[in-house]
C-alpha cells in the first residue's frame, strides 16, 4: 500500500541536521551563540552557501531563525534545500530505528520520494 506524506519541518535533531549538512557539502553545524542582524540567538548554527548570516536552529522548539534580508543576504532556495535534506535524513533515521529499509528517488520537479519498506534491511 502506498501513502503520500507532506512534512512541515521543525529542526529538532542535531544528528539529522549534521547528516543534512554532509549531504549538501556544508560545514558541520556548531552549537552556540550567533549574531544575526536582529541580535544574538542561541542554537545550532548552520552556514548555508552564499549566506551572510548563519541559520540558527533552536532544537528545543524546532524553530529556525535566520535573516536573509528578503534574499539579499542569502538565497531562500539554499534554506529550502537544507530543510528538504533534513526532512529526508530525519525520516530515514526514524524508519531505520524501527528496522525498516529506505530508498529515495529524486523526482523531475526536485521533490524526493522516500519509500519505506517495513522490516527490510537497508
Amino acid at each position: 500500500m502506498s501513502h503520500i506524506v507532506e512534512i512541515e519541518t521543525e529542526v529538532r535533531d542535531a544528528v539529522a541536521a549534521c547528516a543534512a549538512c554532509r549531504r549538501l557539502g556544508l560545514p558541520e553545524p556548531v552549537q552556540g551563540s550567533f549574531e544575526l542582524f536582529g541580535g544574538l540567538v542561541e542554537g545550532l548554527g548552520i552556514q548555508l552557501d552564499g549566506w551572510q548570516y548563519p541559520v540558527v536552529c533552536d532544537l528545543a522548539s524546532g524553530q529556525v531563525r535566520f535573516d536573509n534580508f528578503g534574499g539579499r543576504w542569502g538565497d531562500q532556495t539554499q534554506l529550502d534545500r537544507f530543510l528538504q535534506a533534513y526532512a529526508i535524513e530525519k525520516a530515514t533515521i526514524e524508519a531505520r530505528k524501527k528496522g525498516h529499509s529506505v530508498t529515495e528517488q529524486v523526482l523531475a520537479n526536485g521533490a524526493v520520494k522516500l519509500t519505506v519498506r517495513l522490516g527490510g534491511a537497508a
